[in-house]
């Protein structure tokens, strides 16, 4: 459980990664600009990054037991 941990949290950093990329692109300032918020792909991209790190961050510290490994 701890190796799939690490996984997800690299997966997930590299998620954000993209995402923050992606929200320097010209459709998502223009879009930024008009609407006030960045594309959907580009939030799914943040959102999703940012869950996945949170959870392979307590899988790798805690483990299935639920106690500190």
């Amino acid at each position: 459980m701890r190796i799939l941990g690490i996984v997800l949290l690299v997966v997930g950093v590299g998620l954000v990664v993209i995402g923050l990329n992606s929200s320097h692109s010209f459709a998502d300032q223009l879009s930024n600009t008009f609407t006030g918020r960045f594309t959907d792909t580009t939030n799914w991209y943040l959102l999703g990054g940012a869950v996945l790190g949170v959870v392979g961050a307590l899988l790798a510290a805690y483990g299935p037991g639920g106690k500190r490994a």
